[in-house]
């Protein structure tokens, strides 16, 4: 889908301070939102951005502003999870010299500084219903008044918010003032999370993975191997884009080829737990003792063979025949492993 811009000369348009070129995809679930992100980007109405952590709801909210007439103005953000309710007042609406103690000059809001522009408000839910009645009279008249004083101070600001809370749920619950959803609500996006949007998961992750080799000073672009790339694609992804990146830049910065192997999604469990594989003590004890004391009655030889055959066949079936796993359950490389069994390959079904 061809991005809409700015009839003003596109070397002109200032930088977006989010990644604009991380929005890829060609899903249809993708180009259906961007379609309908570029269409409410020109109308100077508020818009609500809904969607699961990692979504990249500011990175939808940068490219909102800079779709707009607004583009020349400020795009500021604050994100509202981060700040205690004392101070999210003085944060948004700024404060006079001597307003409380420590207010030794007057201090401008981010709704000053967002005057002409955009203001992006994320994890709006969060925000004290005290404060949201003074919110609703800016998006009302376009006016409030800093902490500490009576005077009025007027502002143009268009606001983006964004959210993983169920503000409908909240209202009904006394903790988000109806009149300000329906102020905020004029168009409501639902960010697609990653696990709907299957065909980008790949596009992405080549990205990433050639972006984290250039700041590595690799010179091959990293591949990804069939089984990574299975992996990466039934992967659930709770964490979507956000989760991606990181799961991708770990795998390349690990990997000791251009060639990726192997794919790490929790990086606090260890690799045998994050391919579901036992350890060596485990297996090994769950190995058929009996077996292995039939062995001692036989001539060296003849034992270490039994042996190798018994081991790779107990590992191929704790692992359900996956060789790579199986080669790392007995300490082996894939190739060391594919070594073994073509020599006793007669001797396994």
């Amino acid at each position: 889908m061809r991005e809409q811009t700015s009839p003003r000369r596109e070397k002109d348009r200032p930088e977006s301070p989010v990644g604009m070129g991380e929005a890829l995809g060609y899903s249809e679930v993708f180009l259906e939102f961007q379609e309908r992100l570029s269409r409410v980007a020109r109308i100077n109405r508020p818009v609500l951005l809904i969607g699961e952590r990692g979504t990249g709801k500011e990175l939808a909210a940068s490219r909102l502003h800079f779709l707009s007439t607004r583009w020349k103005g400020p795009l500021v953000a604050l994100n509202c999870s981060a700040l205690t309710p004392s101070l999210m007042e003085s944060e948004l609406f700024g404060y006079e010299k001597g307003a409380f103690t420590g207010a030794e000059q007057r201090r401008t809001g981010r709704f000053e500084a967002a005057s002409g522009g955009t203001l992006f408000l994320d994890e709006i839910g969060t925000i004290p219903v005290e404060v949201q009645e003074k919110i609703l009279r800016v998006v009302e008249y376009g006016t409030f008044e800093r902490v500490g004083s009576s005077e009025s101070v007027g502002v143009d600001v268009r606001i983006i918010a964004a959210t993983n809370a169920d503000l409908v749920v909240l209202t009904t619950e006394g903790r988000f003032k109806q009149d300000l959803l329906d102020r905020l609500s004029f168009e409501v996006l639902f960010l697609p999370p990653l696990r709907e949007r299957k065909e980008d998961i790949l596009l992405l992750a080549n990205h990433f993975a050639a972006r984290m080799a250039f700041e590595l000073g690799r010179k091959e672009i990293p591949q990804f191997s069939d089984e990574s790339i299975s992996a990466l694609e039934t992967y659930a992804w709770p964490g979507n884009v956000r989760e991606l990146k990181n799961v991708v830049e770990r795998a390349v910065y690990r990997s000791g080829s251009p060639l990726i192997r192997e794919i790490v999604f929790d990086p606090f469990r260890s690799p045998r737990e994050e391919h579901g594989l036992p350890d060596e003590a485990g297996f090994l004890a769950e190995t058929d003792t009996s077996s292995i004391d039939d062995l001692m009655n036989k001539p060296i030889r003849e034992a270490v063979r039994e042996l190798e055959i018994l081991l790779l066949k107990k590992a191929l079936e704790e692992t359900k025949f996956n060789q790579r796993k199986a080669a790392r359950i007995l300490g082996l490389t894939y190739d060391q492993f594919r070594g073994l069994y073509r020599k006793y390959r007669d001797k396994i079904p």
